[in-house]
C-alpha cells in the first residue's frame, strides 16, 4: 500500500492525475488536460480496452449468446503482423435488437476512439459448417468478449 500511495503521489505531482479530498477520502482521477493523456489512453485502450468496453456494453443488450472481436484487431492482438487496425469488427451471436446493437457500436466507438462495426448472426449460422463467412471468421484469430455461459 505505501508503494502505491507513493506512485499516486508522483503521478499527481507530475500532473498525470488529479486529486481532491472529501473529508478523509482522497479522490483520484486522470488529468484529461495533461498533454500525454490522449496518447496514454490510446496505449491502454489498445492493449486492454475494446474487449472490456464491449463486455460492459453488451451486459445491457438482451438476447446475446456470445460475442467476439474478429478481423485485423483480433489478428494484431494475437501477434499477427500488419498495419494498425482502423476499426474493430465485432461478431454478436444471438437475436438482439438491431437498434440496441447500433447504439452499442456508437457508444463503443466513442469509448475506444476507433470505429466499432457490429455484425450479428444467429447461433445456427455461427455453428453452420456450410457458411463461408463463418468458416473464415472461425479459422482466424478471435477474441472472446463475453464469458461462456456456465
Amino acid at each position: 500500500m505505501p508503494t502505491i500511495l507513493r506512485d499516486v503521489d508522483r503521478l499527481v505531482s507530475g500532473g498525470y492525475l488529479e486529486d481532491r479530498r472529501i473529508g478523509r477520502s482522497r479522490l483520484i482521477r486522470a488529468n484529461t488536460a495533461h498533454p500525454l493523456f490522449h496518447p496514454l489512453r490510446e496505449i491502454v485502450l489498445y492493449g486492454y480496452g475494446p474487449e472490456v468496453v464491449l463486455a460492459q456494453l453488451l451486459e445491457d443488450v438482451a438476447d446475446v449468446q456470445d460475442a467476439y472481436i474478429y478481423g485485423s484487431w483480433a489478428a494484431r492482438a494475437n501477434g499477427v503482423p500488419g498495419h494498425d487496425p482502423q476499426d474493430i469488427d465485432v461478431l454478436v451471436i444471438g437475436h438482439a435488437d438491431n437498434g440496441a446493437l447500433y447504439d452499442l457500436a456508437k457508444r463503443a466507438t466513442d469509448a475506444v476512439g476507433k470505429e466499432v462495426n457490429v455484425r450479428q448472426v444467429s447461433q445456427e449460422r455461427w455453428e453452420s459448417g456450410n457458411d463461408g463467412f463463418m468458416t473464415t471468421v472461425r479459422s482466424r484469430p478471435l477474441i472472446r468478449v463475453l464469458e461462456p455461459p456456465q
